[in-house]
């Protein structure tokens, strides 16, 4: 476990959903991809049980996951929904792959949304990069939408690490809904043809970054 995982786990989080990131989760994860094996339910149900029979259904593993979900220990497709059950399908850890000379004060610090929030600027570049941005201009109004969207829930918080990623994504979200395609896969990375050369060594060095040496 890297101290971005560690950072996380600290934070407001039930000991059953920490049981099931790490001995659950994260050992059937792949290092290089954060992606799981299909989940197992049943089980996850035995692993959280232990002596005990307080999880019996799908939903309390469906609950722990959402507690993940909301300190993005874990990610979902972003057309998936968190009220259907993840048996046997997959989920991703984002943290698994960054190490902990990356970006460590990023983790380890949280605050609410403010008016004058910025991204990270390496964070964002590098975010883009490996979910498929290729432009990564952004207008005011991409960034005063998700400002405002999120200081009306002034009881969340999260680590500037967290907020650039929830912004890239939320970039991301919008282009693909408005017909922004992308065309070609390189390793994680996905990019056009115009893009050429440049753009797939780009990509094979942020994921070589990002994968565990």
């Amino acid at each position: 476990m890297n101290s971005s995982e560690q950072a996380a786990l600290t934070q407001e989080l039930s000991n059953e959903a920490r049981v099931l990131y790490l001995l659950g989760l994260r050992p059937i994860a792949d290092e290089q991809t954060g992606l799981t094996a299909p989940l197992n339910y049943k089980q996850l149900i035995a692993l959280l049980n232990s002596k005990t029979k307080e999880f019996t259904l799908g939903r309390q593993i469906n609950a722990l996951i959402k507690e993940l979900v909301k300190l993005q220990l874990i990610e979902i497709e972003p057309d998936a929904s968190l009220d259907k059950s993840f048996n046997q399908q997959r989920v991703r850890l984002p943290l698994i792959n960054i190490k902990q000379d990356d970006y460590p004060s990023l983790h380890l610090q949280w605050s609410g949304m403010t008016a004058t929030w910025k991204p990270h600027k390496t964070v964002f570049e590098d975010l883009a990069s490996l979910i498929g941005i290729i432009d990564k201009d952004y207008s005011h109004n991409e960034l005063g939408e998700f400002i405002a969207y999120w200081m009306g829930r002034p009881e969340l918080q999260f680590s500037q690490y967290q907020w650039t990623q929830k912004f890239v994504f939320q970039i991301k979200q919008k282009r693909v809904a408005s017909g922004v395609k992308n065309v070609q896969k390189v390793g994680n990375q996905w990019v056009t043809p115009k893009a050429g050369v440049e753009a797939d060594d780009n990509a094979k060095q942020l994921v070589a970054k990002y994968s565990k040496k």
